[in-house]
């Protein structure tokens, strides 16, 4: 059975940690075929998808990323899954066969729908057995023929009649944690994983538990413990594509860690594509051509490298599109600035960072209609002064950039030292500070502040 690999971006996910997550699985899938490994990559979020990233998946006829809460082992990774399975009405004779021919130590009681009644173990079969001896009687000669008698009967036994129904009953996204600690309460060595229709779809075994796996984990555009997904230090991180700074992500074994320094981590998706010499479809493209586009604010900031502009050169071609006219629906799909809720317009690409012994939250909100998101300024510092005294943040930081007059504006709560140092500035407690050619967050602001 395949292994999965997810391969998934940082917390709220923006267009590239989506769609490169997209694009990397589906180059992986394509190299699988050659290389036969015995994995499966399957492309994963950690939030909500962007309003942008929603519409060109939609456009493409791709289907979203799975969300992820956490990758800590779940039951469904340990557990043994699609059991053997009898009816009740079968005989003892039938289920040692099953067990014996299978190697295994017991086998799931279902009915004619499926559905699961209980479990018929080795252990159950040969205590039948034993409980055959009860019938020798040393001071009668025709019990051995009693014990021998009842051992035919037991052949022929239903197994409705000996099954285990008090059965320890487990869910295949449960901690696996969680249910080692059961497990090991539970009279019996197993645990059986139900659907939502009630029928046995995996059995874990205290051996299972022990033996179990980590969730393999491909990360891409990010490898920083703070953004990564839950339970990431208990993941087994086999690959990271990213083009940030190289963070605190740590690994037990040696793996392939590309990190290179161009606008996008779909930029580095799609030199790989060619470096393999796999061809790109077309639903492939565009979301990779999209997550160029938007990451690098239409090849203008300034973390755009010359191989940002030659890969989206090539994916445009691919599409037989105008890349910036391109660009620009993508941006018109986030929707008007007016209606988007004040909880996604700070929120949705936003990143903490540590800054010493303090926190931060840096915020980025990219826009052609500056005054239109200004005018709201009153409730977005609000939101922004919550999210501050709920989480302990120094300060937030949005950034609400202005793609055509290629400026940001910074809307500061909080402690104004850190960001007055970084950029020689007052930060303003009404308007905020416009700060023109400030495009990039990671280069241009996070950079600044970090060091």
């Amino acid at each position: 059975m395949p292994t999965n690999v997810l391969v998934v971006g940082h917390r709220n996910p923006d267009n590239d940690s989506i769609c490169s997550a997209v694009g990397y699985a589906y180059l992986k899938n394509e190299l699988e075929k050659k290389e036969r490994t015995g994995l499966t990559y399957v492309p994963a979020r950690l939030g909500p998808l962007p309003p942008e990233s929603a519409w060109v998946l939609e456009r493409s006829g791709i289907k979203p990323p799975e969300i992820v809460k956490h990758v800590h082992p779940r039951v469904g990774d340990a557990m043994t899954a699609d059991p053997i399975s009898i009816p009740p009405s079968a005989s003892l004779m039938e289920a040692g066969r099953l067990l014996r021919k299978h190697n295994i130590r017991c086998l799931v009681v279902k009915d004619d729908a499926g559905k699961f009644l209980g479990l018929i173990s080795t252990r159950a079969i040969a205590e039948r057995y034993i409980s055959a001896t009860d019938k020798l009687d040393e001071d009668d000669p025709t019990s051995p023929m009693a014990v021998a008698s009842s051992l035919i009967e037991s052949l022929n036994q239903k197994v409705g009649e000996l099954m285990a129904t008090d059965i320890l009953i487990l869910d295949a996204d449960g901690l696996l944690k969680e249910a080692r600690v059961d497990l090991v309460k539970s009279p019996l060595r197993e645990g059986v994983v139900l659907d939502e229709a009630g029928c046995a779809i995996g059995i874990l075994t205290r051996s299972d538990v022990a033996a179990s796996s980590k969730r393999k984990v491909v990360l891409v555009d990010h490898n920083e413990m703070r953004q990564a997904a839950l339970g990431i230090e208990e993941a087994d991180v086999i690959e990271i594509v990213d083009h940030h700074r190289i963070a605190d992500v740590s690994t037990s074994n040696p793996i392939r860690f590309l990190n290179i320094p161009w606008g996008s981590t779909a930029t580095i998706v799609t030199s790989e594509f060619r470096r393999y010499g796999i061809d790109i479809p077309e639903d492939i493209a565009t979301v990779l051509l999209s997550a160029i586009m938007t990451d690098t604010i239409v090849l203008k900031s300034p973390t755009t490298t010359p191989t940002d502009h030659d890969q989206a050169a090539y994916l445009a071609n691919i599409l037989g599109v105008d890349a910036t006219e391109f660009a620009l629906e993508v941006f018109k799909a986030k929707g008007g600035d007016k209606d988007v809720s004040i909880e996604n317009l700070v929120e949705a690409d936003s990143k903490e960072f540590q800054v010493g012994d303090d926190v931060v939250l840096i915020a980025q909100h990219e826009t052609v209609d500056l005054a239109a998101v200004m005018a709201r300024e009153g409730e977005i510092r609000e939101h922004m002064r919550g999210l501050r005294e709920v989480r302990g943040y120094d300060f937030v930081l949005l950034l609400v950039t202005d793609i055509l007059a290629e400026g940001s504006q910074f809307l500061l709560e909080g402690n104004p030292r850190t960001v007055n140092q970084a950029f020689g500035i007052v930060c303003e407690t009404d308007g905020g500070n416009w700060m023109p050619g400030i495009l990039s967050r990671k280069k241009q602001v996070a950079a600044r502040i970090l060091s």
